[in-house]
């Protein structure tokens, strides 16, 4: 239990509370990069097309098999201050880019390594973390130079993309028409404004069912709804569907205000039920006047309005939720109505069918055929639960990976060619710096050459060989050249298919760069005992 007790006159000065415990200097350095390397070490088998899969089993017993690094991270309890930083860095890599979490954490953990060398050789943290600033800018113009061009038109160039996401994942035999359905569905939710090309990945909607194989997953152009149609009498399909969207509850209100209706007669008893009836039929009325035949409502839908719309063959589903409306409203072009008065022919949406299918088990509605949909939906099939789980999220990688490419309209090889050739631009770089520095930037591109090392021990490949074979082609202006780890030679990632988006590998550098910076920069851990309102509570300790 460390104390910060300077003697006056005999007596102790205790400056921090009973049960603190303190790490200073080297051993807080050490010990937050040894926390690191281990969460670094923990996903770096994942990477590439031959990583392995990582079962991760909760206290409930339930069960995640998966190799995408942001899934391994979040499902692990990390307790360590300085490894929760680096599943931050996961964290933040999957929200901006959605694909190479695993890349970031790994070049982070190497960054760390090699900057504990240095501080082994009595280089200052804050040399370090300067030379590994100025490392990155450079990094950063390097792959700028690196891209190559990509657009909305290049579906072959966006394929490729979407199968190097997937390569790795359980989904890796059915990725060819995978990577299709995503680049089809990235594509016709993309909105172009000023130039550019906006993609919102909330417009592609995915629904997993288990009970057959990957290869079954489709792209619907429209909207699938896991709801049911509300009324057996009502019809399973609609052909040439006319879609109202309806924000308001088809049931008779209650009062806003609290009151009471006393009723004293029979008479009375059916007045009131019969207006009730009025009430309800007057709204199925201004649904059939509009010439809705299909209603999808926010709300619920008293059992006697169903039984109108059914009355009138009108499909209808309830309680969807306020996602899926907003959806449906792009997909079919139809107007979410507050007010039943609203609804008139102009509000309504289209789909060529509307219909009600039992899949694995379940009643779900699918929207289709729309005829410019703004939104649409995937339903990803996998033969068990955990299949389709692993299916979904190289499906998610894909959306991630093929957006970030177009937002950015740049794509960079892959297979380990852009590190190799980021590595040797910042050796002849850090020769031009004068300091220390000098020796930060040669350890950040050192660092940086992990990812190949691993696609080739992950392949069961000798990194070393690889590795020098790699540099000997870069060296030779093959700035393309990457390690091909199905038949363990040199290859040109180009030419093999194998892309990534530039915004994937600077995305990941640069949080890479900042969590080391972050981490070196600490060499004081104080971990403070908790304080409840009535006092303290010794033995639980807090990280501060």
């Amino acid at each position: 239990m460390a104390q910060i007790q300077p003697q006056l006159s005999g007596q102790p000065i205790l400056i921090l509370p009973e049960g603190t415990l303190r790490q200073i200097g080297r051993d807080a350095q050490r010990n937050n990069i040894a926390a690191a390397k281990a969460i670094a070490d923990a996903v770096r088998t994942t990477l590439g097309p031959k990583g392995m899969d990582k079962m991760l089993v909760d206290s409930v017993g339930d069960i995640v098999i998966t190799n995408d690094g942001v899934t391994i991270l979040e499902e692990m309890e990390i307790e360590h201050p300085a490894a929760k930083m680096l599943v931050e860095v996961a964290k933040t890599q999957n929200e901006e880019v959605g694909d190479g979490t695993t890349t970031s954490v790994v070049i982070a953990g190497e960054l760390l390594k090699k900057a504990e060398e240095l501080l082994d050789q009595d280089i200052h943290p804050t040399v370090i973390t300067y030379g590994y600033n100025l490392a990155k800018q450079e990094a950063l113009k390097v792959l700028e130079e690196m891209a190559i061009p990509v657009s909305l038109e290049d579906e072959e160039m966006l394929i490729k993309i979407a199968k190097t996401a997937m390569t790795g994942k359980s989904a890796e035999r059915a990725s060819d028409k995978l990577a299709k359905i995503v680049v089809d569905a990235v594509r016709k939710v993309a909105k172009i404004e000023n130039g550019k090309v906006i993609i919102d990945k909330e417009d592609i909607k995915r629904v997993k069912k288990h009970g057959a194989s990957a290869e079954e997953t489709e792209l619907i152009e429209g909207i699938v709804i896991d709801k049911e149609v509300v009324h057996p009498g009502m019809p399973k399909a609609v052909k040439d569907a006319k879609i109202a969207l309806i924000d308001t509850p088809l049931e008779v209100k209650e009062t806003e205000t609290d009151a009471q209706i006393r009723i004293t007669s029979p008479e009375q008893l059916q007045a009131f039920i019969e207006q009730e009836e009025k009430m309800l039929m007057e709204m199925v009325n201004k649904i059939v006047k509009s010439g809705a035949n299909v209603v999808f409502c926010q709300k619920g839908i008293d059992d006697l309005a169903q039984h109108y719309l059914a009355k009138n063959g009108i499909l209808a589903a309830r309680r969807v939720k306020k996602s899926d409306m907003e959806a449906l409203a792009k997909a079919t072009g139809a107007k979410i109505v507050s007010n039943l008065d609203d609804l008139s022919q102009d509000a309504l949406g289209y789909a060529a069918l509307v219909e009600e299918k039992r899949i694995a088990g379940e009643e779900i509605i699918f929207v289709r055929g729309c005829k410019d949909p703004k939104a649409v939906s995937i339903l990803v099939r996998g033969s068990t639960e955990h299949v389709t789980d692993e299916v979904d999220r190289a499906i998610e990688d894909a959306i991630g990976a093929v957006a970030s490419s177009l937002e950015l309209g740049k794509v960079v090889p892959g297979a380990g060619a852009p590190e190799v050739e980021v590595a040797r631009k910042l050796r002849e770089f850090a020769e031009s710096l004068p300091g220390k520095e000098q020796l930060a930037v040669m350890a950040f591109a050192d660092a940086l050459e992990i990812i190949p090392r691993s696609l080739a021990e992950n392949a069961g490949l000798d990194s070393i060989d690889i590795l020098v074979s790699l540099r000997a082609e870069h060296d030779k202006g093959n700035k393309n050249a990457g390690v091909d780890v199905f038949e363990g030679k040199i290859v040109d990632a180009v030419e093999k298919g194998i892309v990534e988006p530039l915004k994937v590998k600077s995305q990941a550098i640069k949080s890479a760069a900042e969590a080391a910076e972050m981490i070196l920069r600490i060499d004081d851990v104080i971990a403070a005992t908790k304080v409840s309102k009535g006092g303290s509570e010794k033995g639980e300790s807090e990280e501060i």
